[in-house]
């Protein structure tokens, strides 16, 4: 599995998602599965890619959280939680999301 998360700088949420990703990845017996990151700096690189604000958590390529909102402007990206809206999804989010990717 590949897990990658886009993201620009503007948006500090990135961070929080990578931890929280490799939080749920290890909680499912898959601590060996690396989160990479990558950059985006301009609305060509946003287009090319599955980007719907940042961060988008992508698992082997495809947006873990579907949403038909992809973008090509540099963006934040806010999730549906429990409390509200939030900068990143929570770790029981992306367990579940993870669950969904392989069954």
């Amino acid at each position: 599995m590949r897990v990658e998360i886009l993201h620009i700088d503007e948006c500090p949420n990135w961070v929080e998602a990578g931890v929280r990703a490799q939080e749920a990845l290890t909680e499912l017996g898959h601590g060996d599965v690396e989160v990479t990151y990558r950059l985006l700096s301009n609305s060509v690189q946003a287009s090319e890619v599955p980007f719907a604000g940042s961060p988008t958590i992508l698992l082997d390529g495809v947006d873990a959280f579907p949403s038909g909102g992809r973008t090509s402007e540099l963006a934040c990206r806010v999730y549906r939680s429990d409390s509200g809206f939030a900068g990143a999804p929570s770790v029981a989010q992306l367990i579940e999301a993870i669950r969904d990717h392989v069954a």
